[in-house]
């Protein structure tokens, strides 16, 4: 083999919940994730010269060490002492710092590019260790689909996928950092979701009761330093989604709806609006 193309999907969160802090500062979290199909693609290319090659095409990023990408690549070729090289062509289309997982679904396809095209025989388990060296998102992105994510996001439990809808994915431009929503996260007050009742409704494919059971807790922290979330969720309320919550550490806002048309509509609407260049209909996709 000498290339291969991976698709690094983003990921909402219908649930997200946090349950502690460690000695360390990782927080432990239990998630419930949902990749979508909207992604980024890699494509991974073997060359005779020795090293890792990355391009990024227009993203403002990095074409080195500090790129998820290319760290990814780095631990597996450091680690296995891969002989040869390798050229990565990464083409963005996830909005970065939006609370989607873009760079960690990247670094995570970009592992799993390495493994194939160097024949590494590497599980998804074993993906996942390594994968989690680097960031808490990349270990559920290694395969993605429907998951609950425990632990500071290490441990990863499949489930069935979610019933049918659609999502519609709107971005405010203004955010703040994952590590700054964590460190305000006021661990005393916190509304916890109802993480089981959304498992027991995804097992039952209860479309009502998933809808019901949408919560996040890092959404309080974001919303005060980004109140164009509270004025996208009552748009999309008010153009017929059944739920609407933040995605991760955010800005992004998800709203879900029973059909295309409905998530359309509202399509629409905000497409034409200060937010249209980073709206997007989606779907959710087991990959």
């Amino acid at each position: 083999m000498k290339s291969t193309t991976e698709y690094a999907y983003a990921k909402i969160n219908l649930a997200l919940d946090v349950t502690g802090v460690r000695e360390n500062g990782y927080h432990d979290v239990r998630m419930i994730m949902q990749s979508v199909n909207l992604h980024d693609t890699l494509k991974l290319y073997k060359t005779e010269n020795e090293g890792i090659t990355l391009s990024v095409g227009t993203a403002p990023l990095p074409a080195g060490p500090g790129n998820l990408v290319y760290d990814a690549a780095a631990l597996l070729f450091e680690k296995y002492s891969i002989q040869g090289g390798v050229r990565i062509e990464l083409d963005k289309t996830i909005p970065m710092s939006a609370g989607l997982a873009g760079g960690s679904s990247d670094a995570a396809a970009t592992l799993r590019g390495v493994n194939r095209l160097f024949e590494l025989g590497l599980s998804d388990d074993e993906l996942r260790q390594l994968g989690v060296t680097l960031g808490a998102d990349i270990p559920y992105c290694i395969s993605g689909g429907t998951a609950i994510a425990e632990g500071i996001g290490e441990i990863i439990t499949p489930i069935p996928a979610i019933p049918n809808c659609w999502l519609l994915l709107v971005k405010p431009p203004a955010g703040v950092s994952t590590g700054f929503v964590y460190k305000n996260l006021d661990m005393d007050h916190l509304e916890h979701p109802d993480v089981d009742g959304m498992i027991e409704a995804i097992r039952r494919g209860s479309y009502v009761g998933m809808v019901s059971k949408l919560g996040n807790v890092l959404e309080t922290v974001t919303l005060a330093h980004c109140p164009e979330i509270a004025i996208i969720k009552s748009q999309m309320q008010s153009l017929g989604a059944d739920g609407v919550m933040m995605s991760g550490s955010g800005p992004t806002v998800y709203g879900i709806f029973p059909t295309r048309d409905a998530a359309a509509f509202a399509y629409t609407h905000f497409r034409v609006g200060p937010y249209g260049s980073e709206t997007y209909l989606v779907q959710p996709v087991q990959p």
